[in-house]
């Protein structure tokens, strides 16, 4: 690993690592283990832990349905309220299997508005340019107590030599916005992303530029942060509720619960262990700041705040004799540059999760080198491929790692390793050999 550092220009100083059995508690490798470094994504095994065991394993998420006024038939004589749960994962495939529990109950005709009640978390001004100046990633995308489908949209580019422009397939789909596709071009497919400008609004989604013929069929994966969540929910809404043979007569708003609504239904996530696999397996930003706003909510009430979320993850920490006066904890998912932790709180964070009853629900969490998640494509010549669960984390100027390697000798360790330098791009190699050499000499 030190050799590997050297040939990439990064000094020792600019690394933090360390590696223990997590059984006997021998110490395999230290360095600058009490410096708080960056640590990227790799934050994320922090808040899912504690997620964890204050939530517990099988917590889930609700989404309610309400209704205002009266029902005469099929027809409601009000509105629609559907108050979030800071559901992570509430997806397009959810929304619509919510929607048959409404129809179910008799409702087809809403006279009235569909209110979004996201009252849960606390409302907040978000940029999402402030991280990377590219508001338009999903990744970029930020909380909601009513997040429907990751606040994104998947756009089907479909050359279309006909009217010589790509047409755009939506999804999720909707249903009262204007769809414009780029202007069909010669030419080879190169780097079609580059050459395209989306632009949503609340009544639009158009997609500006050229598109090579030559690229046939791709999707672009874009945040609409120029659309209301309003606007955004609402047209899926529309567009869900009118297939099944429902109609909207009002608008779509944000709005509070009436106290006099009366509960219709209610749609539950799926369960804690099954989002915590996407967020530490693919590294979901989105999600990990909702779990943050959700350990919040459960510990002080609503509306929720990423401190109060900090303040949950701290008092966890605390009871377990973790004390972390370095550590900054921000939004829970990494994707921040103040986000700090040192080595050996987040060794011991580990440590904590391995000896904890739902260890074995954590470290499936992670992804496993070689196979799965994050570390697919990595490791994979070497004899520790399928032995180590590790979680990645990349941002300009930090690339880190952390996580578990059963050694060739069957003991367990718990690793963690973070560089913060300007070439800390050209530092995967070495991260890949620690975990090696801990498997070969553990």
């Amino acid at each position: 690993m030190s050799r590997a550092l050297r040939q990439a220009g990064i000094p020792a100083s600019a690394v933090g690592a360390y590696a223990q059995e997590v059984i006997a508690g021998r110490t395999l490798v230290s360095t600058n283990p009490m410096v708080a470094f960056s640590p990227a994504s790799t934050i994320k095994l922090v808040t899912t832990q504690a997620a964890l065991q204050v939530l517990g394993p099988t917590f889930n998420w609700k989404t309610a349905a309400y209704a205002s006024g009266s029902q005469s038939g099929d027809v409601l004589n009000g509105d629609l309220i559907l108050r979030g749960g800071g559901d992570p994962r509430l997806t397009m495939e959810s929304l619509w299997l919510f929607l048959r529990q409404i129809r179910e109950k008799g409702v087809r005709q809403i006279n009235g508005d569909l209110v979004l009640d996201r009252s849960l978390f606390a409302p907040h001004a978000f940029d999402a340019a402030l991280f990377d100046g590219a508001p338009h990633k999903p990744y970029n995308a930020g909380p909601d107590a009513l997040l429907l489908n990751y606040h994104a949209f998947a756009l089907r580019l479909i050359p279309d030599q006909s009217n010589g422009t790509a047409r755009i397939s939506v999804e999720p789909p909707v249903a009262g916005l204007s769809v414009q596709g780029p202007a069909l071009v010669e030419g080879d497919c190169g780097d079609w992303k580059a050459a395209l400008t989306p632009d949503m609004t609340d009544n639009s989604i158009s997609v500006a530029g050229n598109y090579p013929y030559a690229c046939g069929e791709n999707t672009l994966y874009v945040h609409p942060y120029q659309m209301s969540r309003a606007a955004y929910f609402g047209a899926v809404f529309r567009r869900l509720w009118n297939e099944m043979g429902g109609t909207l007569k009002g608008q779509v708003r944000d709005g509070a619960l009436p106290e006099q609504a009366r509960l219709l239904a209610q749609w539950q996530s799926a369960p804690l262990t099954q989002v915590i696999q996407d967020i530490n397996k693919f590294s979901n930003n989105v999600m990990a700041r909702q779990l943050l706003l959700t350990l919040a909510s459960q510990s002080s009430g609503a509306p929720a705040t990423p401190e109060e979320g900090e303040a949950a993850v701290r008092s966890w920490m605390r009871e377990r004799g973790i004390d972390a006066p370095e550590m900054v904890l921000d939004n829970g998912s990494g994707l921040s540059r103040s986000t700090r932790i040192a080595p050996l709180t987040m060794a011991r964070v580990l440590l904590a999760a391995y000896n904890s009853p739902v260890m074995p629900e954590f470290i499936a969490s992670l992804p496993l080198a070689a196979y799965d998640g994050t570390m697919r494509n990595r490791l994979r010549e070497k004899s520790v491929a399928g032995r180590a669960h590790i979680k990645t984390g990349s941002l300009e100027g930090v690339r880190a790692s952390a996580g578990y390697v059963m050694a060739a000798s069957g003991k367990w360790y718990a690793v963690v390793c973070m560089v913060n330098h300007a070439r800390a791009a050209a530092a995967g190699p070495a991260l890949d050999q620690l975990v090696q050499w801990i498997y070969e000499n553990g």
